[in-house]
């Protein structure tokens, strides 16, 4: 009945906050215009938060480690990374700059495409675990991260605006036909994450505990970091990077939950996930003006979360 309830008050005040974006200066004369603009806007939130949510607490579960998120793997400075060499090669007014399906799709692709290259090489070697492999999705993230701050130290300043764009999640040009691709992709990964989930509970007691009990560890967890990977990849092609939003939302939807069931824990963190980004962008908009955007905002509060639970977990 506790989950329930938490579930049914963070439902609503997601709804009421959905109101609140969709609904003011709403007329007969002008409601197609606004409903055009804003109601993007909260798919694409919905979307962004729910792949975020999932690929965060799926990857905490299968790390062991509460102060992980996807994003120690690199694929945030891999998109990055991305767009600065199409920008750098081909220029800004390119067809993969300016076509944002087409450059969604490829970006996309070449993610999940090199998560998997990483994924095969280091799992299928020996006495290799999942803790070596974050170590080398940070040292790649790194090795990214210093290449596309060369390439824009060289680049035409003309071309920085287009790379300046893609470094910020943003909601304010969302195209429909991309929500589509996107909401099909999350749709089939969820489906696939779905029956795994009391996998999952059992996962969480750690490697050993888990194999001890019956479960196929080494599958599972291949398979959980190919859905991460799409599910991270996806989130970042569509709306740019959120480093810390996974980090917030996983750790608190687990003391908010106070259980073991990935069930709930997925639901309230999907929740609570969409209402900060919905809340921050309706915050973003009406208060700040668009001075800044809800990606600087989150990233400041996880930033300032993330060192409480450095903090605390080395009191312990």
């Amino acid at each position: 009945m506790k989950h329930r309830r938490i579930i049914a008050v963070l439902s609503v005040l997601l709804l009421a906050v959905m109101l609140a974006f969709i609904l003011p200066g709403l007329t007969v004369e002008n409601y197609q215009y606004f409903l055009s603009q804003r109601l993007p806007k909260v798919v694409a939130i919905i979307l962004t938060g729910s792949a975020i949510a999932f690929s965060s607490v799926l990857f905490q579960t299968i790390t062991s480690n509460r102060i992980l998120t996807p994003a120690a793997l690199g694929l945030d400075a891999l998109y990055l990374l991305i767009q600065t060499v199409i920008v750098f090669t081909l220029g800004s007014v390119s067809l993969l700059v300016t076509d944002k399906n087409l450059n969604f799709v490829l970006t996309t692709v070449v993610m999940v495409a090199l998560s998997m290259i990483l994924f095969r090489i280091m799992l299928n070697r020996e006495n290799t675990n999942l803790i070596q492999l974050v170590l080398v999705g940070m040292i790649c993230g790194q090795l990214f991260r210093s290449f596309t701050s060369f390439l824009i130290m060289v680049i035409n300043p003309n071309e920085f605006v287009a790379i300046q764009n893609k470094m910020f999640a943003s909601f304010n040009s969302v195209n429909s036909g991309i929500l589509m691709i996107a909401g099909c992709i999350l749709f089939f990964a969820v489906i696939a994450l779905r029956r795994d989930l009391p996998v999952y509970d059992v996962l969480a007691l750690g490697r050993d505990h888990a194999i001890g009990l019956g479960i196929g560890y080494d599958r599972i967890v291949s398979r959980s970091l190919i859905l991460i990977s799409i599910l991270v990849s996806v989130a970042t092609a569509l709306v740019g990077p959120v480093t810390f939003l996974g980090l917030l939302v996983a750790n608190l939807a687990r003391q908010l939950a106070d259980t073991y069931k990935h069930s709930v824990v997925f639901m309230i963190s999907i929740l609570m996930s969409a209402l900060f980004l919905l809340g921050g962008q309706l915050f973003v908009e009406r208060v700040l003006n668009f001075e800044t955007t809800v990606s600087v905002m989150i990233n400041l509060v996880g930033g300032v979360y993330f060192i409480v639970l450095l903090i605390k977990e080395s009191k312990l």
